[in-house]
């Protein structure tokens, strides 16, 4: 089974797997400790469809459930395989053409080749929006891919 790493700049770090019966698990590891196990849409696999908040506690007993020694080693190993991918941090500022519209409507990753991976609101991160995710300025959009697909995340974004 293959573990993914995703670096969430601002945030932290996603990895995620899917399972053999194609479900995509994963846990969102925040700088400042929190850590959320993140379960993804059956119909898409790039939408979170439930996000959990786990205590220090909970995330040990996971870790412990799920054999930490042979994870970490994996993880640890994974970080050679994303060479020049980037994340960004891109803010909605007001007066943004997407400044009160939904994500779906940016067709970034069509667009640009990017992906959009988290935004943080008022402190919260909400991993994986839906396409029906509403974005309001100040919102961070957290985007991940090559340094000239988030450049063009940025454009699109900025105000005209």
């Amino acid at each position: 089974m293959d573990v993914e790493e995703t670096t969430l700049p601002g945030i932290g770090l996603r990895h995620d797997f899917r399972t053999r019966s194609g479900r995509r698990v994963g846990v969102v590891s925040h700088h400042g400790g929190r850590r959320e196990l993140v379960i993804y849409d059956t119909d898409d696999m790039d939408t979170c469809s439930e996000s959990i908040p786990l205590t220090a506690e909970e995330s040990d007993a996971l870790a412990e459930l799920l054999g930490a020694p042979h994870i970490v080693e994996r993880l640890n190993n994974l970080g050679k395989a994303f060479a020049g991918i980037v994340g960004e941090q891109i803010k909605i500022t007001p007066g943004s053409p997407y400044d009160g519209q939904p994500l779906g409507e940016t067709h970034a990753r069509t667009r640009t080749g990017a992906s959009i991976v988290a935004v943080v609101r008022d402190q919260q991160v909400i991993a994986s929006p839906r396409p029906d995710f509403g974005f309001v300025a100040g919102d961070v959009v957290v985007v991940v891919g090559t340094p000239e697909n988030t450049a063009a995340v940025a454009e699109l974004f900025r105000v005209g």
